[in-house]
């Protein structure tokens, strides 16, 4: 089929769905532009009781059924939910966690939400993925935001108690990049609806979803804008085929699928918001939906916390136990400084979420990004500690007559998160688009190709706005509204490193556009850099607030909650430096000749004595 959309149109389409979120405030923005506006999330929103009181009624209850209704050990031994289970999660009203009560759902918040993601997630990482791949990015989420109301009613009670839903944007040819979406929605002459041809590829529920979003481009003509658009379409219409059920390194019980649509007619009333917004749509419902990755990254790495306690003091070696030999020690500080400093980034952008005040695209990008990155460091750092039986899985631990902890599944399981909604390298690219556009819109004409950096500073002091204010001080290492943070105690030294450190980040982006002018968007390795260091950054000034939070909480844990503070940040600093560091150190060049040279098959010789499993032939189907 024939591409309906231009890589243009698709990011001008994307920067639209940005604007107007730009007016509001954002710690994450700020940040980047080497403003460390702590104020934007110190002090925490409060919950409010009413929140509290639901949300933990439904922990109890989600907890209870877990453990009394639900085998992990044989979802991973079927590579299935059993039906009775899922019929449980409905009954419990799990499918409607996130869905307003007067649609019948629980109306939890955003802190809630994410704690029941986070306890099924620890039972089986497949029932975590089957909830919120269904209100996270299915179609609670786009019709909460843009849904019509008639659209509301119909459907919102039908997905919060009985309809499971899913979300068909990824094709065969087409990942992360929405411009070349193929599969079609053409309109009727007679205005009734749309006629839908396509396939979608990795639908996670698709093969159980009673009813899907898909997104398809109609073609521009008389009377139609046109572009990438979202429809409403139920599994039993007719032409709808899941073509096969796609299985995976791990994630056993994930019912994904490959779904062919061949001439499905959707009436004009599902069409959701307008023609062309199906693209605003998506990254509007993945902003808030990301942060149901990093829900389940950081309950995952919480529980490699207590496994790597139980552990490191039962298994005795050369005499003491495991735990206390440095090698193993050194492997279980990380994780408990790591297991902190993630559940502080999620409660801080939960919260910051529920609250709605401010843009929250960059923390929760932030969020999802590093909880993913660490988040898999943990996991394969705990099949290290267990050594052997981190290997092994748990239904071969339990018929040796040992405790199954499942591990190896563990490590499996959390992998996908550096890739699902939006990989590592695509976060990095989103991100830094988001933080170095803010400098391109404040610099502006400054950007100018052979022109001395210094002439440059000086042309944006003569521009006024940002550079003429922020200039001078960023280049001197002074801060706007400079702060002793007193009231943290111990903590206020690493938010003073983290404050310093912000406008040293945007003194090295404010250079590195300087440097490389339009040839920026292409250093890829740099910007993943800048961006890491943004999320080390927000890590540090979020594992101190939280602890701040918590200390007023529990008052009777507060010293623990510093001290797990500190040892997260500790380790954040030494990260951050070494990315700073290797911002302007390191091998890119080089590497980036080399790896052209692989592509050019300088090197095919070397491959000659390998006998390939897979064969020979292209990569990619040609259907």
């Amino acid at each position: 089929m024939a591409k309906q959309v231009s890589e243009k149109e698709a990011r001008q389409v994307a920067e639209a769905a940005r604007e107007s979120e730009w007016k509001l405030p954002s710690f994450g923005k700020e940040l980047f532009l080497g403003n460390f506006r702590l104020d934007l999330i110190h002090p925490q929103p409060k919950l409010s009781p009413e929140a509290a009181e639901r949300g933990e009624k439904f922990l109890a209850e989600l907890r209870t059924f877990l453990e009394n209704k639900v085998d992990p050990l044989q979802i991973e031994r079927d590579a299935r939910i059993p039906d009775d289970v899922v019929e449980g999660l409905k009954e419990l009203g799990a499918l409607g966690m996130k869905i307003p009560t007067e649609y019948d759902g629980l109306g939890l918040s955003q802190v809630y939400y994410n704690k029941a993601l986070a306890m099924a997630g620890v039972w089986h990482s497949a029932l975590s993925t089957l909830l919120s791949a269904h209100q996270s990015i299915g179609l609670p989420q786009p019709l909460m935001l843009f849904g019509s109301d008639e659209q509301k009613k119909e459907w919102l009670p039908k997905v919060a108690r009985t309809h499971i839903s899913a979300f068909l944007l990824t094709e065969p040819d087409v990942g992360s990049d929405p411009a070349r979406l193929s599969a079609t929605a053409v309109p009727k002459e007679d205005g009734s609806g749309y006629v839908i041809n396509g396939k979608k590829l990795w639908a996670t529920n698709g093969a159980i979803a009673d009813v899907v979003v898909i997104m398809a481009v109609v073609p521009k003509s008389d009377g139609h804008k046109g572009g990438i658009s979202a429809f409403i379409v139920p599994c039993d219409d007719p032409g709808i085929k899941i073509e096969r059920r796609n299985a995976f390194m791990g994630l056993r019980g994930i019912e994904n699928s490959v779904t062919v649509f061949k001439d499905v007619f959707v009436p004009a009333a599902n069409l959701i918001g307008k023609e062309g917004a199906g693209l605003k749509i998506a990254l509007t419902t993945l902003n808030t939906g990301r942060l149901s990755l990093p829900a389940i990254c950081a309950s995952q790495t919480k529980y490699a916390l207590k496994v790597a306690r139980e552990w490191g003091n039962e298994r005795i070696q050369w005499g003491i136990p495991v735990g206390k030999h440095e090698a193993i020690a050194q492997k279980t500080a990380f994780l408990a400084g790591t297991a902190f400093g993630l559940e502080a980034m999620l409660d801080v952008s939960s919260r910051l979420a529920d609250e709605k005040r401010n843009d929250i695209r960059i923390e929760a990008a932030l969020a999802k990004l590093y909880g993913s990155e660490l988040g898999w460091q943990a996991m394969d750092e705990l099949v290290q500690i267990r050594g052997g039986r981190g290997y092994e899985t748990a239904e071969s631990l339990k018929a040796r007559g040992e405790k199954p902890v499942p591990v190896e599944q563990m490590l499996r399981d959390m992998r996908i998160n550096r890739i699902f909604e939006g990989s590592t390298e695509i976060m990095h690219l989103l991100i830094a688009r988001e933080a170095v556009d803010q400098h391109l819109a404040i610099a502006g004409d400054i950007i100018e190709p052979d022109v001395p950096v210094a002439d440059k500073a000086k042309t944006a002091l003569k521009a006024g706005g940002f550079y003429a204010k922020w200039l001078p001080k960023l280049a001197a290492g002074q801060g706007t509204n400079p702060t002793s943070y007193t009231e943290f105690g111990a903590l206020a030294e690493h938010l003073r490193f983290a404050e310093r450190n912000c406008r040293k980040l945007a003194r090295s982006t404010f250079y590195g556009m300087s440097r490389w002018q339009a040839k920026l968007e292409k250093k890829q390795a740099f910007l993943g850099r800048i961006v890491d260091i943004g999320a080390e950054l927000y890590g540090i000034a979020s594992a101190c607030v939280y602890a701040q939070t918590l200390r007023t909480e529990d008052p009777a844990n507060a010293t623990q909650y510093v001290e797990l503070a500190e040892l997260f940040c500790a380790q954040a600093r030494r990260r951050i430096d070494r990315l700073f560091h290797d911002l302007w150190f390191n091998d890119d060049a080089d590497n980036y000749d080399a790896a052209m040279k692989v592509l050019d098959g300088r090197y095919t010789f070397f491959e000659s004595d390998l006998v390939d499993p897979a064969g020979e032939g292209p990569m990619l189907s040609s259907s």
